[in-house]
This record gives C-alpha cells, structure tokens and sequence, in this order.
C-alpha cells in the first residue's frame, strides 16, 4: 500500500490505495514513516509523496479511526521525520487531501497539486483535535484566521483559493504533476549532500 521507489538520489513514496481513497492505517504510517528513515539514511537529496487515484488521501481509515488511529502518535511520527529531514521535501498532491493526511504536506517544504483537489480537515465535526504541529505550520502559511477557517469552520478550500493562500505553491494538470515534482527536485538531486543540507538548515 505504500510504493518507495528510489530513482538516484531522488526517493518517491507513493500511497497506493486508491480503492480506499488512499485513507491511511496504521501499518500504511508506519511504513511511510521507515521508508521516510531509509531515504534519509540512503543521503537523499530529494523526497516525493504522492498518491495513486484521484484523491491524494482522505486521511485515516475509518475502521482504524474508530479504534484509536485518530489520535495515534503516528501521524506526528511522520510529519516530524519529514520536516526534520535534510534533503528537498515535496508534495505532488494527485488530488484532495483530508484529515490527517495533511501532517506529511504541511511537513513539505513545496506542495503541487492538481486542478481538481480539495483541502480539508473536519477535526471540529469528528470531535478530534488535530495533530499537535498541524496548526503551526499551517498558520505558518496561510496565517491564523485562514487556519481557522479549515480547522474550526471546517472550510472546504478549492486548489486555486489554496495557492492563492499559500497552502500550494502550483497548480499543475495531472498528466505534468510528477515531471514538474521531478523538475523541481533537479537542482537538489545533482548538489553534493552537505550543501543540501547547509541550504535546508538555513530557512527556518
């Protein structure tokens, strides 16, 4: 369910549950969480996530929710690996992205994402909080009244109002998105690790 495939220096990790609209279990965070160890370990220079289908991920599995994945320390796991690790860190956003799944994103140092997607994150009408880094790195980029917004009017954001925000960097067509992911990651992949890691370690 979960894809790693390393091309070089460049490691891609794919969601492949598109039957279940790539919503996440446990074993699916855990494997996304030593895939994200072996990258790092293997010196990557760059980190693609990305999903199969037209939905990125609809966040946890509803089974699994209701017997405690929602408030599972997984989810913080992951995202704190991501955003800890040094080397070029992007979402290529295949579709909407709700609920949890948006720790591994907003732990991304660019997002993609297609026309079509949608962000969401209903923690109000589920009654759940949302994971503890969750609302700091999305005020970090869309500010405190738009974090709001998603997080306690349970606002539906289309892609264009997300880029418009901040919340994505593109907007790309589907048939584009992994190219332009790969075309970004170009730079990072073929820079020597130290200084990939010097330019990370530098913006804050």
């Amino acid at each position: 369910m979960i894809q790693a495939i390393r091309e070089g220096s460049i490691w891609t990790l794919t969601l492949d549950r598109p039957e279940k609209a790539n919503s996440l279990t446990a074993e699916m965070l855990r494997a996304l969480c030593h895939s994200v160890d072996a990258a790092t370990q293997a010196q990557a220079r760059v980190l693609i996530l990305t999903g199969t289908g037209r939905v990125f991920s609809a966040g946890a599995d509803l089974d699994e929710a209701r017997t405690g994945l929602a408030t599972s320390a997984l989810w913080e796991d992951l995202s704190g690996r991501i955003a800890s690790a040094d080397c070029l860190t992007i979402a290529a956003l295949n579709g909407t992205m709700a609920g949890g799944a948006f720790g591994m994103a907003l732990a991304c140092d660019l997002r993609l994402c297609v026309p079509e997607a949608k962000f969401f994150y209903p923690v109000m009408k589920l009654g759940f909080l949302p994971q503890p880094s969750d609302p700091g790195r999305l005020s970090a980029l869309i500010g405190p009244a738009r974090t709001k917004m998603i997080l306690m009017a349970g606002a539906k954001i289309e892609a264009s109002e997300a880029r418009d925000w901040g919340l994505v960097d593109r907007i790309v067509a589907p048939n584009d998105l992994m190219k332009t992911a790969f075309a970004l990651a170009a730079g990072a992949a073929s820079a020597r690790l130290s200084h990939v890691v010097a330019i990370n370690r530098m913006v804050p």
